[in-house]
């Protein structure tokens, strides 16, 4: 208990009370009302579960006796145990005794997991998340560029603005000191981002925001949507509360409240790229606004990169469907629709790197018209990247039949992805995630360097890996 009363007080000077828009998992510890609430879903992994013990203070349980339902040393701590619903079992501790004030909103510190696929200090993927200040000192101006602001400080001689926006410059972003405290504006696209402030040296999280992050190498970062979506509800004046949920948050009814306005109920978020399903609650009851009949789905959205793909000729099929990793290779799924010369189809993606193929009256067939190809499973597809942030060239090899890519993105597969010939040059576009990225190209089976990138570096076969940083 001694380790658990030292835990709590340092997460309460650091962010006091919060509601933190980053829980995805249902892993999750709250306080609310003077009791500490710990939510552990029984599907997790054991280092998911012995994480959120960790930060909840608790040394003596470990993920397996948890699994076991051998709970007997958190009851003796005075935790009382409550299996809900779909495998999720809850602990309920009374904080009466650490004589701490009682908590008027949920206190939520989203699971901490070692970010594992991400460069330290950059935040992950997430389906969508909204900000939360005790004083707004990041909004957005009508230019469309983003305002930090750091108030006071005045006898502060040089503040920098540092961040997964500019590579956690220290010099770079230079904040402009005025009468109330120094501001500095930079052009952001839609997502979430990590930020500090280095206030004459010191490092700092900015402490009017209620969002951070471990960035898994023991240092707390806050963090920053910048907004793309509006859910819109008309109506429902009398209404006392109305929120949003959809399969982008598990359809957890009680995560997004909507905001009263004049013509009905809004909520602004930031909404990862891709199509959801989503439904209404208002007043405890589900209701479909824009969705045929009661389709439990709900009201579709689709956010992202349309992408037109065609198939010239097959006139005379009957039917052709596309299928690929966005669909998780569903032969039944996406119809195309038939046109003069052939079929097309428009189809919303997020960006990201995908293979697919077309389907034919039953026959699965490559896209005749990408020379882009990858491999899975001993099946060779066609491959298409949506909005890339890198592009890999090698030149020359005129006589070379095959040329492929592979590297820490794909975790060197040797059957990677193909290049196309574009004149003198073989090039393809990736999405890859920011940070440092190796990888090599194969010639007709043979391993070779980039020839147009200087950077490279020794591997444990002494023949060298090329190496590219990819910015956010």
């Amino acid at each position: 208990m001694k380790g658990l009363k030292k835990h709590i007080v340092l997460f309460l000077l650091m962010v006091g009370i919060c509601n933190n828009a980053l829980s995805q998992s249902r892993n999750n510890m709250s306080l609310s009302h003077d009791h500490l609430i710990l939510l552990i879903d029984l599907k997790s992994t054991r280092l998911q579960v012995d994480s959120i013990l960790k930060a909840a203070g608790i040394t003596n349980v470990s993920a397996d006796m948890i699994f076991k339902g051998e709970h007997d040393n958190l009851k003796k701590d005075g935790w009382k145990v409550k299996k809900l619903q779909n495998d999720l079992l809850q602990f309920d501790l009374s904080l009466s005794a650490l004589k701490k004030n009682p908590q008027p909103a949920p206190f939520v510190i989203f699971n901490p997991q070692k970010l594992k696929d991400n460069r330290p200090g950059y935040p992950g993927d997430v389906p969508f998340g909204f900000n939360n200040f005790a004083r707004v000192t990041v909004h957005e101006l009508a230019s469309g560029q983003t305002r930090f602001f750091v108030p006071g400080n005045d006898r502060a001689k040089r503040i920098i603005l540092s961040g997964s926006f500019n590579d956690w410059s220290t010099g770079r972003q230079q904040m402009l000191k005025t009468d109330s405290g120094w501001i500095s504006d930079i052009s952001l696209q839609p997502g979430v981002y990590a930020y500090k402030f280095i206030i004459d040296g010191r490092w700092t999280i900015d402490m009017n925001n209620r969002l951070f992050q471990e960035d898994g190498v023991g240092n707390t970062n806050s963090l920053y949507f910048r907004y793309n979506y509006t859910f819109k509800l008309p109506g429902y004046p009398n209404a006392k509360s109305v929120n949003v949920a959809g399969n982008f948050n598990g359809y957890n009814a009680n995560q997004i409240h909507l905001f009263k306005t004049f013509n009905g109920w809004e909520r602004n978020l930031y909404l990862k790229d891709g199509i959801y399903n989503y439904r209404f609650m208002v007043d405890g009851k589900w209701v479909t606004e824009g969705a045929s009949g009661n389709d439990p789905r709900g009201t579709s959205v689709s956010l992202g990169e349309t992408v037109d793909f065609k198939l010239d000729g097959f006139t005379k099929a009957n039917k052709v469907c596309i299928a690929g990793t966005f669909n998780n290779w569903k032969p039944d799924n996406i119809f195309m629709q038939k046109t003069a010369t052939g079929w097309a189809f428009p189809y919303t993606l997020a960006a990201g790197n995908y293979q697919y193929k077309f389907i034919v009256d039953g026959k699965w067939m490559t896209d005749p018209a990408n020379q882009r190809k990858a491999d899975m499973d001993g099946e060779t597809n066609s491959f298409i990247c949506v909005k890339p942030n890198h592009t890999f060239t090698l030149k020359g090899y005129p006589k070379a039949r095959t040329i492929r890519i592979s590297g820490t993105f794909n975790d060197w597969a040797e059957d990677g992805y193909t290049l196309a010939k574009n004149g003198d040059n073989w090039t393809i576009s990736l999405r890859l995630k920011p940070g440092k990225c190796l990888y090599k190209f194969i010639v007709d089976g043979q391993w070779v360097l980039d020839n147009t990138n200087k950077l490279w570096e020794q591997n444990e076969h002494n023949t060298g890996n090329s190496v590219v940083w990819v910015e956010n």
